[in-house]
């Protein structure tokens, strides 16, 4: 959408990317190469993210990922909700938006902001548009470009090629529940652990759903049978070895709880970050596992 509006001499004012912390890699290695690309066209690009700051007695966290070991839970779309979209992506972009004088003398106006949905005219991208028709927001007017042109998955990605980039893999959490069996088996070891270790960290308040894909598919109509839990389709499939699995789930919870406790009695600015014990702990898993 934003290669081909830049292309018909409508390039958007300005273009933000919500950064969760907690992508997959592919879109961590993407993202700097199509910055890259707006720059040399000259159009404005930023990367945005929510900022936590209220962290109670909790070690200080940045990103999607550390906010579920802290509280241990699973992202609120396991459960079926999208409370999650709506606090890392959508309002860290409004936030930008709001603090923008353009913006503001806009709505001074009363007139609206325009947003620009990349929404196309493939199946799963009709039922989100349909989801979404009729919503109406007093500040800002929705537009979906792709759909002005007719344009499917098919053609996003023969105009990307044409630009001379590599077509993106969908962009999503490594941990949500949109993952695919083939996508999850193609992520490194560092974020299978990971995922073992959230659904460890949530095991004991878990009731309705069995982890981050929620449940069982029992592979009708085509698809490939699963697990609800990643980790159980992790050790079915021997992505991990199964005592670095066990490991995990036995001992890195309850690693993870004291040193929240430690983190408890400490003034704010004396807390060490998640960020930092998860990195060691997969130091100490790579150690383990050489």
């Amino acid at each position: 959408m934003i290669i081909e509006l830049v292309a018909r001499g409508e390039a958007p004012d300005v273009v933000l990317m919500a950064d969760t912390g907690s992508e997959r890699p592919e879109t961590d290695a993407f993202v700097p190469l199509f910055r890259a690309s707006l720059d040399r066209q000259g159009v404005e690009n930023h990367v945005v993210r929510y900022l936590p700051k209220r962290f109670k007695h909790w070690p200080p966290y940045a990103s999607l990922l550390e906010n579920l070991l802290t509280n241990g839970t699973l992202p609120s779309i396991s459960f079926g909700r999208h409370s999650c979209s709506q606090k890392w992506k959508i309002a860290p972009q409004d936030r930008w938006t709001e603090s923008r004088r353009p913006a503001q003398l806009a709505w001074a106006r009363g007139e609206r902001v325009e947003k620009l949905i990349g929404y196309d005219c493939s199946p799963a991208d009709n039922r989100r548009y349909a989801q979404r028709e009729g919503q109406d927001d007093p500040r800002y007017a929705f537009r979906y470009p792709l759909r002005e042109w007719g344009w499917t998955r098919h053609d996003c990605a023969r105009r990307i090629v044409r630009e001379g980039l590599p077509v993106p893999v969908k962009s999503s959490c490594f941990f949500c529940v949109a993952m695919k069996p083939d996508e999850v088996r193609a992520l490194p070891p560092h974020y299978l652990r990971l995922i073992v270790l959230v659904e460890a960290r949530a095991a004991p308040r878990l009731r309705s759903v069995e982890g981050l894909w929620r449940s069982r598919v029992l592979g009708r109509g085509g698809a490939e049978p699963r697990p609800g839990s990643m980790t159980a389709f992790i050790r079915e499939q021997g992505l991990l070895s199964e005592s670095e699995v066990d490991r995990i789930i036995v001992e890195a919870p309850a690693e993870l709880l004291a040193f929240q406790c430690a983190a408890a009695k400490l003034d704010i600015g004396s807390r060490e970050p998640v960020a930092d014990w998860i990195a060691r702990f997969n130091a100490g898993l790579d150690r383990a596992a050489a």
